[in-house]
């Protein structure tokens, strides 16, 4: 099998380290200046509009999928009238804008915060007026990590928000009281065969993820397979796919969802049966998906803005090292570390330890 990646990130990085065992070749294309995939399967700088045009790169293709949201829906739609494309463009328009994506989840009947669309300061000023404070500005698209998203304390905030913004179109999601907030990472054939990993939880800092352990047995594990499913099977949707949800009140309610591999999902390598870039590649291959079973106790923690040297974040027994051959650069992933342990108690010992050696000030500890 052969597998075009769109997006040239870590996330095709890990696919094509994924794809190699299974006997699948990968090329990557992305319009950027530099790609860290590009080390590890050909690269090609092609910008989006002109892909279409590159019929050769496109017919060695069995499969095409992408790692990034990025990617206009018009050139996947593009591609899928004479190439199999894997999510469908139709995932993509309905995940990448917040509007559409909150629209599509209530009809599904999956909770979402209480939300307005905005599109001038006056629709700002009635919005917050309506959901109070505090509560939050984001970009509708192509806002990630923190990016294009605005937390208003009070009505002195707006102006400048609104400024900061750019005037681009948003929407304004009323601040939530949640206790925790957990994904969950889904895979699913095109026949239906989907498999749920175990409920992860997570902690962000500044809008990056910090830090992700997949729980045991999470009460709220059946209700999250049911969104994921009532999601997936609504769309026929083959590939991989993270849901990110707030706990409130002990219920679920539906934060963003992610038609890709995710990168609360990295634990995966190490921690289960099948990791979850495996299952992206078994799904849009159409192969049978391998088990989501959690392996041991797990926990992933993202590297941010640089990295330690590898003798000591390799010196703890049970720490695996995933460098993504990005420069360092502040508020920038550049890999991840993800600790295993034959029990809970050890995972908390080694993680207090790593915590130690990275003496990173983004590294908050676990309860």
């Amino acid at each position: 099998m052969k597998v075009l990646i769109l997006g040239g990130g870590q996330l095709a990085r890990m696919l094509v380290l994924a794809a190699a065992p299974l006997g699948i070749r990968c090329q990557v294309v992305d319009p950027a200046a530099e790609s860290c995939a590009a080390e590890v399967a050909p690269w090609h700088r092609i910008e989006w509009a002109a892909l279409p045009e590159h019929r050769e790169l496109l017919a060695w293709a069995d499969v095409i999928t992408y790692e990034s949201e990025f990617v206009p829906t018009a050139v996947l739609s593009a591609l899928a009238t004479q190439h199999k494309v894997a999510p469908s463009a139709e995932v993509l328009q309905l995940s990448g804008d917040r509007w559409h994506e909150k629209q599509w989840l209530s009809r599904l009947g999956v909770p979402v915060a209480p939300h307005r669309c905005i599109d001038s300061l006056a629709d700002l000023q009635a919005a917050t007026a309506e959901l109070g404070f505090p509560c939050f500005l984001k970009w509708r698209q192509q806002g990630y990590d923190g990016k294009g998203q605005w937390r208003l304390q009070a009505e002195s905030d707006l102006a400048a928000v609104w400024q900061a913004a750019q005037g681009r179109p948003a929407i304004l999601e009323a601040g939530i009281a949640f206790e925790r907030e957990v994904s969950l990472i889904a895979s699913r054939r095109a026949g239906g065969e989907l498999v749920c990993y175990p409920l992860t939880e997570n902690r962000h800092q500044e809008g990056i993820l910090i830090h992700s352990r997949p729980l045991r047995d999470d009460p709220l594990q059946a209700a999250a397979e049911a969104h994921a499913r009532r999601l997936m099977q609504a769309v026929n949707y083959v590939g991989t796919l993270a849901i990110e949800f707030f706990v409130a009140d002990g219920q679920l309610m539906a934060n963003e969802v992610a038609p890709r591999v995710h990168n609360s999902g990295h634990w995966t390598l190490e921690g289960a049966e099948t990791s979850q870039f495996a299952n992206h590649l078994r799904a849009i291959c159409d192969w049978p998906l391998g088990s989501p079973q959690l392996l041991a106790p797990t926990l992933m923690l993202n590297l941010i803005g640089s990295w330690p040297a590898e003798s000591l974040a390799l010196a703890e027994q049970g720490a695996h090292l995933h460098l993504y051959g990005k420069a360092p650069r502040p508020g920038r992933k550049v890999g991840h570390l993800t600790l295993r342990a034959s029990s809970e108690g050890e995972l908390m010992s080694r993680w207090l330890r790593v915590q130690t050696i990275l003496a990173r000030r983004s590294a908050a500890p676990l309860p």
